[in-house]
């Protein structure tokens, strides 16, 4: 059976743990060949690539420490020479709570890997990504949302929102796909308070359908706009957070 990643090639960033893990397994089940991108998490990535191997499909590993113009050059070498690209998810972040009195240091830390990497991991990666390919970013909720206590955060997360949209219509001519998903709460590593006592019951209040996100929440968003089913669909910002803005 055909599955509708076929022959395509998608380089996920921090796909060793949490969202990025689920997104690089579910493109491989839909069939794509999958670069797996870690900068510390070299055991998380192997065993992602087990995985990956375990359900058939085709992966290949890629180390490097993103934060600077290093670590963006080691990451484009890493991908083995004559790959073609056809999908790019920015997924590699931090979520701090770094908040009105943030240092500068933590300012420019975040800043680094959630905004800035973003912006030139795809300037880096363009030429090779194919035309009619497709980009995500994995934003965040709180981009929209007043929190000062992760203030920084949701600034770096709200400059990818607008990268997003400026990208769209610059690779718009080459038929590539530009979006971005912003999730909620979602049960992850960066969220293990979710796990403490009363914590699924908080974070279930939040979302109009009583439940706590998961990593397949998002995985499965992802999919869509990665398809040809969504060549159709740019520059759009896609709420990830099971209406938790509704509540």
């Amino acid at each position: 059976m055909t599955r509708r990643l076929d022959g395509k090639t998608a380089l996920v960033t921090g796909a060793g743990r949490g969202i990025g893990r689920a997104i690089a397994l579910r493109l491989a089940r839909d069939g794509a060949r999958v670069g797996i991108h870690y900068g510390h998490s070299a055991d998380a990535a192997r065993d992602l690539a087990d995985a990956i191997d375990a359900i058939g499909g085709s992966s290949f590993l890629v180390e490097a420490v993103l934060g600077d113009e290093a670590g963006i050059a080691a990451l484009v070498s890493g991908i083995p020479h004559g790959e073609r690209l056809d999908i790019l998810v920015n997924n590699a972040g931090r979520s701090v709570k770094e908040g009105v009195e943030a240092s500068e240091a933590a300012f420019d830390s975040l800043v680094a890997l959630n905004m800035k990497t973003p912006f030139f991991v795809t300037q880096a990666l363009a030429p090779q990504l194919s035309d009619g390919g497709r980009i995500v970013n994995i934003s965040s909720g709180l981009a929209k949302l007043p929190f000062p206590d992760a203030i920084v955060y949701g600034m770096t997360k709200a400059a990818l929102d607008a990268m997003t949209r400026s990208h769209a219509k610059a690779f718009g001519p080459r038929g590539i796909t530009v979006n971005a998903v912003l999730p909620g709460i979602i049960r992850t590593d960066m969220s293990g308070w979710v796990n403490n006592p009363g914590g699924a019951e908080v974070a279930s209040a939040r979302s109009v359908f009583s439940r706590v996100g998961e990593v397949e929440d998002v995985a499965d968003i992802v999919a869509f706009l990665v398809s040809d089913d969504a060549r159709w669909v740019t520059g759009e910002l896609i709420d990830a957070s099971g209406g938790q803005f509704l509540v």
